[in-house]
C-alpha cells in the first residue's frame, strides 16, 4: 500500500476507509469521470451557451455507436448549466432543455416533449397552433439558450414527409427564438439531420469513434483506474490493453464494465489491484458477452 495514494483522486481516497462492501458499490456505481475526448465535446457544448444570441445560431451534433458515452455527455452538459430561480424575472431560468426523439416522429410529438419536459403538458387533443404558441412562450420565458434533442435518429422512422416537418420545426424554434441546438445520435443519424440542407449547415459534427490501441485509450483507462477505491496502484502491460480493447470491441461502456468488474474482485480477492493475469482470464458475462458482439 502506497504511503500517500497518489495513484488515486481525492475522492477515491476519501473511500479507501469504507468497507469493503461499500467501496464496491461505489465503483459499480453510475458516475462521471472526465477524459480527454468527454472534455473536448463538453468544451464544445459550452461555448454554445455562451454564444451571443443571433441569426443562424451554431449547433453541434454527436454521433457514435450505442454505449460510446453520449448519454453520460449529455446528462453531465445539463448538470453544468442546471435550471434556476431568476429574482428579476420571477421564474425558472432554463438555459439548457433535453429532449427525447420518442416513437414516430412529428410535429405534434416534437412540441408534446417539449411542452412535458418544461412541466406544462397539453392534453392529447390540443390543437397544434396552441401548442406551438405555448412552446414558443415558455421556451422563450425560461430563457432556453440550448436545446438538446436526443435520439436524433429515430427520425428515420418517419416518412419522408415527416422527416422533413420535424426538421422544419427545429429550424423554426432555431431562428425564432435564437437558440442553439445540440443533437445526440448514432451514426445514422447524420442521414437524418442532411434531409435539410440549411439546417445540417449549421452544424458541427463531432464523431465519438470506438477506441483503439493508442494514447487516447491509455489515457481513458488510466482516468478509470485513478477513480477506484484501491489500495494498491493498477500498472497494465500494453498486452493487458490490448485485452481490454479486444474484449470490449472498443466501446466505451463495455471499457467501463470491464475494468470495474476487474477492480470489484481485486476487493473481494484482498488483491487491492488489477493485475495482467486478471485481466488476460477476466470474461463478461453472458448477456454482456452478447451486446459485446
Amino acid at each position: 500500500m502506497t504511503t500517500d495514494n497518489i495513484h488515486l483522486t481525492q475522492a477515491a481516497k476519501d473511500l479507501l476507509s469504507e468497507p469493503d462492501v461499500l467501496r464496491v458499490r461505489a465503483i459499480q456505481a453510475r458516475r462521471w469521470i472526465f477524459y480527454p475526448r468527454a472534455k473536448q465535446a463538453l468544451d464544445r457544448l459550452n461555448l454554445l451557451v455562451d454564444h451571443p444570441r443571433g441569426t443562424r445560431m451554431p449547433s453541434v451534433a454527436i454521433y457514435g455507436d450505442s454505449g460510446m458515452g453520449k448519454t453520460m455527455i449529455l446528462e453531465k452538459f445539463c448538470d453544468n448549466n442546471p435550471s434556476c430561480f431568476d429574482p428579476t424575472t420571477g421564474v425558472q431560468a432554463i438555459p439548457v432543455l433535453a429532449i427525447e426523439m420518442t416513437g414516430k416522429p412529428g410535429e405534434r410529438r416534437l412540441y408534446a416533449e417539449i411542452l412535458a419536459a418544461l412541466g406544462a403538458p397539453q392534453a392529447p387533443r390540443a390543437d397544434i397552433v396552441h401548442m406551438e404558441q405555448a412552446a414558443l412562450r415558455l421556451l422563450k420565458t425560461v430563457g432556453v439558450q440550448v436545446l438538446v434533442i436526443d435520439e436524433i435518429h429515430n427520425i428515420l422512422a418517419g416518412s419522408y414527409r415527416e422527416q422533413r416537418v420535424v426538421l422544419n420545426t427545429l429550424r423554426f424554434l432555431s431562428n425564432r427564438l435564437q437558440i442553439s441546438l445540440v443533437c445526440f445520435g448514432v451514426i445514422e443519424a447524420r442521414e437524418a439531420i442532411s434531409g435539410d440542407v440549411q439546417l445540417a449547415r449549421r452544424f458541427g459534427e463531432l464523431t465519438l469513434n470506438r477506441w483503439a490501441a493508442n494514447e487516447q485509450f491509455e489515457a481513458l483507462v488510466s482516468s478509470i483506474l485513478r477513480n477506484l477505491p484501491l489500495r494498491r496502484p493498477t500498472v497494465l502491460t500494453p498486452k493487458s490493453l490490448r485485452r481490454i480493447l479486444q474484449i470490449s470491441g472498443g466501446i466505451t461502456a463495455n471499457i467501463f464494465h470491464a475494468i470495474t468488474s476487474l477492480a470489484a474482485d481485486s476487493i473481494e480477492s484482498g488483491t487491492e489491484h488489477i493485475t495482467d493475469e486478471a485481466v488476460e482470464s477476466w470474461c463478461p458475462p453472458v448477456s454482456a458477452e452478447t451486446a459485446y458482439a
